[in-house]
């Protein structure tokens, strides 16, 4: 088996086809790099508070709860065996007299009455618990009503000659400083979030000025404010991208100014040459050298074309509709067939390099009338992005050949003949440009029956 490749092999696509267990939990994870800090941050200490909270009610407010429920039922049993050794109702009147006096328990004798015969179904850990007492301490009948009154509880216990109502004030059985140890814990959480989204808004901001600046540079536009700020890792990455940014605008420059120069160079030994030919007498040769030299000044204008496709053209607010009538005029003014379908959306304006775009949208146009006899421009807004056709009724392109159309200088009619297929460049100028605005140039068939190319922008 080969050994592993950082750049790939056999050993990463297995590793790759490996199934992931947690694979669907992406779903459930925040996008942003926000969200998932933030999540970083809060989740252990929820986690711990959740711990914390849970060990409380377990061990304290359950263990708390299960003392105060027995001692009441202690107490209750305690004055069950005082009332059955007091002879006559004096001795136990000043038995329940002394019971409320001391014990804070407000015991009411009901002679003659019993407890209803079906059980009673209890619920929550309060009344489970004082139910598991009285049934340890007590051992006899006994019936809980927690909705007599407010913040009391009334406990029935069934004796031989009658009830004895026993009153029992909720702080008796219940601890309050469990609601108080909850709310704690809820207010710090929330106090500990507001300062986590706080703190990792002022940290996520520099990264997403560096996307915004990477972004608005990948459409061909500038950031002339990005400056690198934030922790010392984005600092990095945005003197980085600094950095890259001039080396980039600096080698368009150079390549601009070079073609600019080849072409300047090789135009003056072209005037020389055409008026040479211009003073010799008329003949087949002096034609052909003629033209010879018509088709090197075509070609040094495409190479300079190309090269101004990524130009030092500042961006403006242009208007796509009217930059799209005002070729489809001029196509039109030379005499050719050219529809314009806008349709009634609002178009907004973009910033782009007016020239450039123009130049970009031309090519295409020129492109459809040089191999069809018809054109049809149609501009469609999206969501996202702005789609421009442009179709022609000519022979179209193969699927498989077109993205070779792209490639510079290349043609797919051999010939290196002007007339059948020009310089090679007109494709790949366009698409040099639509992908400078951060766009791209797609081509498709026709409903026309020949080609289409679309354009697209981002918004």
């Amino acid at each position: 088996m080969a050994a592993p490749d950082a750049l790939g092999g056999p050993a990463t696509d297995l590793w790759r086809r490996r199934p992931r267990p947690f694979r669907w939990m992406k779903r459930f994870l925040p996008r942003t790099l926000f969200g998932r800090s933030l999540m970083i941050m809060v989740t252990p200490v929820v986690l711990a508070q959740l711990m914390a909270t849970y060990w409380f009610y377990d061990r304290h407010w359950e263990e708390l709860t299960k003392r105060l429920a027995f001692g009441v039922a202690g107490e209750i049993a305690m004055v069950i065996e005082e009332l059955r050794d007091d002879d006559g109702e004096a001795e136990r009147a000043a038995t329940l007299a002394r019971t409320a006096s001391t014990m804070d328990l407000y015991i009411t004798w009901l002679p003659g009455e019993a407890l209803p015969r079906e059980p009673q179904r209890v619920s929550g850990i309060l009344e489970t618990t004082l139910a598991r007492a009285l049934d340890e301490r007590v051992r006899r009948p006994w019936r809980i009503d927690t909705n007599v009154a407010r913040e009391w509880i009334e406990i029935r216990v069934q004796l031989e000659d009658g009830l004895l109502s026993v009153m029992s004030p909720e702080r008796r059985l219940f601890s309050f400083t469990s609601y108080l140890f909850i709310i704690w814990m809820v207010g710090s959480s929330a106090v500990l979030f507001a300062i986590a989204v706080v703190f990792m808004r002022n940290q996520i901001r520099p990264i997403r000025r560096l996307a915004v600046a990477a972004d608005a540079f990948g459409k061909g536009r500038d950031a002339p404010g990005f400056k690198p700020e934030g922790a010392a890792e984005v600092r990095q990455a945005s003197a980085a991208f600094l950095q890259m940014r001039a080396r980039i605008q600096r080698q368009i420059s150079q390549r601009t100014e070079m073609l600019a120069g080849v072409s300047h160079d090789l135009r003056t030994p072209l005037t020389r040459m055409r008026l040479q030919l211009a003073m010799l007498p008329d003949s087949q040769e002096v034609e052909e050298l003629k033209a010879d030299v018509v088709e090197m000044e075509t070609m040094i204008e495409g190479y300079l074309a190309f090269a101004r496709g990524e130009g030092t053209e500042a961006p403006q607010p242009v208007q796509l509709d009217r930059l799209l009538r005002e070729i489809a005029g001029n196509a039109r003014r030379e005499g050719a067939a050219v529809e314009l379908v806008v349709g009634d959306a609002e178009v907004p304006e973009l910033p782009l390099r007016a020239n450039a775009m123009k130049r970009c949208l031309t090519n295409l146009v020129a492109n459809g009338l040089r191999y069809g006899k018809r054109v049809r421009i149609g501009l469609t807004v999206g969501p996202e992005t702005i789609e421009i056709a442009i179709e022609d009724d000519g022979p179209g392109i193969p699927a498989a050949r077109r993205e070779e159309v792209f490639r510079p200088f290349h043609r797919l009619e051999p010939s290196r003949n002007l007339a059948t297929g020009g310089v090679g460049l007109g494709l790949t100028i366009a698409r040099d440009i639509a992908r400078g605005h951060g766009g791209d140039v797609v081509l498709g068939d026709s409903a026309l029956g020949g080609l289409k190319a679309v354009v697209r922008l981002p918004l």
